[in-house]
């Protein structure tokens, strides 16, 4: 079975199982329709909140961003969840005690005006409109990858799908859904972020794999040691040296906290529990499922970088010339799981 037909068996079957879950859990009331009948339990709704929130970027470009970033590159993990912090505390069980549905809605009944309600309509379509965008372009990427179609053509794949489950389940169908999703997206993160640990720090938990010893060595070697000596001999600044100015960094995880905190869709999410104090357990869950992945984040990217390099110049780490790469473009053009990698090199649009 080729790669290709492969994508197409696992794609197929999770869109059934998306589809499934959305048609047993569809909406059978407005109220089931704009907020699950109010009826989530907090466990589940963290689990929902975790998914809605960790889309293309967490998933796609977060271990990038870490990658080549290094060290300063972790204020994208700060911010992000500790935004959910400010939503616990400031935000999600007043929201929820105040029993509206939309954020215009509380906005526009708590300062008894319209015009009000009709400025938080406007700042709600804007970063909606803004966040989709990004999101879009994600999903598009992806599915023309997998399905070696032309961008807009994924794109289009992906908001046929999400159209079809969000319409027809309401925000009962995509919570549900949403669940299904995160244990997906968890699975496919940390399975290869084991194995990667496994192979290169001799430990199967990333998040220890990362402050272990790297495995070659025998030990001797401490991993975060090991890339700084390979980042820096090929002429960059040290994987872990912290090049940035504090007060940036303070005022970067500040902003990102602040804007996590203040998007429509995640905040949503908190009406759609029984009672208040689940509002606040929500969060409280949802920043424990997120950073099930956003710790494991920095491994990936840490041990992805230094792997790349072990894979394409063998024995370079070890003081060895850069005199002939371990694959020619020859050999990667002829080997079809290669030629399907390469794939993903190719422009979004």
């Amino acid at each position: 079975m080729d790669q290709f037909t492969l994508n197409l068996i696992v794609i197929g079957l999770s869109f059934a199982l998306y589809f499934g879950i959305a048609f047993w859990a569809r909406a059978a009331s407005t109220a089931e329709f704009y907020a699950a009948g109010q009826g989530v339990g907090p466990v589940v709704n963290g689990m929902a909140t975790a998914a809605d929130w960790m889309s293309a970027a967490s998933f796609i470009s977060m271990a990038g961003l870490i990658a080549f970033g290094g060290y300063n590159n972790s204020v994208f993990l700060m911010g992000w969840t500790g935004g959910y912090v400010l939503l616990a505390l400031l935000l999600a069980p007043y929201l929820r005690k105040f029993g509206k549905f939309t954020v215009p809605e509380f906005v526009g009944d708590r300062f008894y005006s319209t015009s009000a309600r009709m400025v938080a309509v406007v700042c709600l379509l804007v970063i909606s409109i803004t966040y989709v965008i990004g999101q879009m372009v994600g999903v598009g990427v992806t599915f023309a990858r997998f399905l070696e179609v032309s961008t807009t053509t994924g794109l289009l794949i992906g908001s046929a799908v999400v159209f079809a489950y969000a319409v027809f389940g309401g925000m009962k169908g995509i919570t549900y859904t949403q669940v299904a999703q995160y244990v997906v997206l968890i699975i496919a993160y940390t399975i290869p972020a084991m194995f990667i640990s496994l192979s290169l720090t001799s430990n199967f938990v990333p998040q220890l794999g990362l402050i272990g010893s790297y495995a070659p060595t025998g030990g001797e070697t401490y991993f975060l040691d090991k890339l700084d000596q390979v980042v820096t001999d090929l002429g960059f600044t040290a994987y872990t040296a912290d090049t940035s100015n504090m007060l940036n960094m303070f005022l970067v995880t500040m902003s990102l906290m602040i804007g996590t905190a203040g998007l429509p869709h995640v905040i949503i999410r908190f009406f759609t529990v029984p009672k208040v104090s689940d509002a606040r357990s929500s969060a409280g869950w949802a920043l424990v499922f997120i950073a099930l992945l956003y710790t494991v984040a920095p491994a990936v990217g840490s041990m992805a970088r230094l792997n790349i390099t072990t894979t394409f110049w063998p024995g370079a780490i070890d003081g060895e010339t850069f005199s002939k790469p371990a694959l020619s473009i020859a050999e990667i053009d002829s080997d079809p799981d290669l030629v399907w990698i390469r794939n993903w090199e190719r422009p979004v649009f």
